[in-house]
């Protein structure tokens, strides 16, 4: 316990470091944050410690608005996720929406394997059911490979679920807003993107289905 305490006043000590070197390095950057935000990114990502979005990226506070939960899930239903695209997309817009995977994610080896989970069980509905439409493709990999090809299916299908909202259907068409597939190697730290692309024909389809009108 005493040791978990240190490290949290260490952590806060550095903070104060921190922010005096930011400040004496670009003295302009906290008082234009303190006055609103222009984020060019809305990062999706999961929960875990070891992909924190600004730093991977190289970026600055007010860079970046974070949605992030456990195996950057997203259910058609979630509010909190259906908030968050829709302050950045319609409120700051955003001009890029990432989802972000990771290698060695926790949530999906949890929904590799067949255990009870408790209230992580509706959570990850969406990976099992990923799983069950792909099991004769991840039966044929080894474990470490079904890993990781469970996570690419999960993000797919998620930009899949972004591209269905009628706020980034709008903003893709009317401002040319775009959507990528990243995965992250938690190993190397190294962002590597999965391709998106599609026919005009399932384009055409989605708009039918999905764009609504005021």
């Amino acid at each position: 316990m005493t040791g978990s305490t240190d490290r949290f006043t260490a952590a806060l000590e550095r903070n104060k470091e921190w922010a005096a070197k930011v400040s004496k390095e670009q003295p302009e950057l906290f008082p234009k944050l303190a006055t609103g935000q222009q984020p060019e990114i809305l990062w999706i990502g999961c929960s875990d410690s070891r992909c924190p979005e600004t730093s991977l990226l190289g970026l600055n506070p007010g860079d970046v608005f974070v949605h992030r939960n456990i195996a950057n899930v997203l259910h058609a239903g979630d509010l909190s996720s259906g908030a968050v695209v829709e302050y950045a997309v319609r409120h700051l817009l955003v001009n890029h929406i990432v989802l972000c995977g990771h290698t060695s994610c926790g949530g999906v080896a949890a929904a590799m394997g067949n255990k009870q989970l408790g209230i992580l069980d509706p959570w990850l509905m969406p990976l099992r059911q990923i799983r069950e439409q792909n099991l004769a493709l991840l039966q044929s990999l080894s474990p470490e490979k079904a890993m990781l090809k469970l996570v690419e299916l999960n993000v797919q299908e998620g930009v899949k679920m972004l591209k269905q909202k009628n706020v980034v259907l709008e903003a893709i068409h009317e401002r040319g807003l775009q959507v990528h597939a990243l995965i992250y190697d938690v190993g190397s730290g190294v962002l590597r993107e999965l391709h998106t692309d599609e026919t005009e024909e399932a384009i055409k389809a989605r708009l039918t289905s999905f764009k609504t009108d005021i």
